[in-house]
């Protein structure tokens, strides 16, 4: 018997949550090409091919829908696990998509759609730039930082980090102003192919994946007046309507956690819109009690496949 088989079978009888009834839903970003120069823990294409191999072939991996209403039904099998997307980056089109289909894992994908046909999320800006910048030190004065060391380039993941949280829960058009002055500052060539184009949404929907709204802009929700944090999502869900012909059934939040990127007027404003669930950031397992417009997700960062393995299956023992 294999190390990962014995984990799985060892598990699997020690957690009665594993059984039944409780769905993991995973949460992803990006899965990049190949390694990251600035983060050895980054996902690329090989550790998401052996994620997803280890998904396939020892838990039961369904849709977000189907397993949502298996779960109301009281049918859900044990070991379900969902995959979920946030943002919309072009590789999850060009690299995750073609092993979701390889292994035959369904998937839902959160776009964003603002940045959609060569526009870039402000953070990954601030990535780029930090990526690209050359001396010893760099300015940060105009976000309150200072003078800042400049790491060798795949150690810059911390600084890079520090930035973010800066300039993350300022108003966005202030936030925005800063990142470009920090750019203007750095003189760096940002790439315009980061997002999907319009294009890749829809492929996504033709390969039978879901396709769910994550507003326009990725605002911070809390953050913003009523009639705006209403547009963000209901726009964001037209948008892909229009791109994919389909309905749009589900929301992300952006960032996600409660209480501090969204409140529970934001979790109305999805109900409201007649949204079928909304997924958060909040660690935990789905089962029947959970609040459909708050589900909670949780993915390992191991990087070595039986540890991944074994945080997952351990996993289904979290609460709601």
């Amino acid at each position: 018997m294999s190390l990962l088989t014995s984990t799985v079978s060892t598990l699997g009888h020690a957690l009665p949550s594993t059984r039944a009834n409780r769905l993991l839903i995973l949460i992803y970003h990006r899965v990049r090409p190949e390694p990251s120069s600035m983060s050895k823990v980054a996902l690329h294409r090989e550790m998401f091919d052996w994620q997803m191999r280890l998904v396939a072939r020892h838990c039961r991996p369904i849709s977000m829908l189907d397993g949502l209403r298996r779960l109301r039904e009281g049918t859900l099998s044990s070991r379900s696990v969902a995959v979920t997307f946030d943002d919309g980056y072009a590789d999850n089109a060009e690299v995750a998509l073609p092993i979701l289909l390889r292994y035959g894992v369904p998937a839902t994908f959160f776009v964003a759609t603002g940045f959609l046909d060569g526009g870039r999320m402000w953070n990954d800006s601030i990535v780029e730039a930090i990526r690209n910048v050359r001396g010893t030190h760099v300015d940060l004065r105009m976000i309150g930082l200072g003078q800042e060391p400049l790491s060798p380039v795949h150690m810059r993941g911390p600084l890079t980090r520090k930035i973010i949280l800066a300039v993350k829960h300022l108003p966005p058009a202030e936030r925005l102003a800063k990142v470009e002055e920090l750019c203007n500052v750095i003189g760096a060539h940002l790439p315009d192919n980061l997002m999907m184009t319009s294009d890749q949404v829809r492929s996504l929907a033709e390969a039978g994946m879901e396709v769910g709204a994550h507003t326009v802009h990725h605002p911070i929700l809390k953050s913003l007046p009523d009639d705006e944090a209403r547009r963000e999502i209901a726009d964001s869900r037209s948008a892909l309507e229009e791109i994919t012909g389909s309905t749009v059934r589900s929301f992300a939040y952006p960032n996600g956690r409660p209480g501090d990127d969204y409140s529970d007027r934001d979790r109305n404003i999805v109900a409201s819109l007649d949204f079928e669930y909304a997924v958060s950031t909040r660690q935990g397992v789905a089962n029947v009690r959970s609040d459909l417009f708050q589900l909670p997700r949780f993915t390992p960062w191991d990087t070595a496949p039986t540890r991944w393995l074994s945080r997952l299956l351990t996993a289904f023992g979290q609460p709601a």
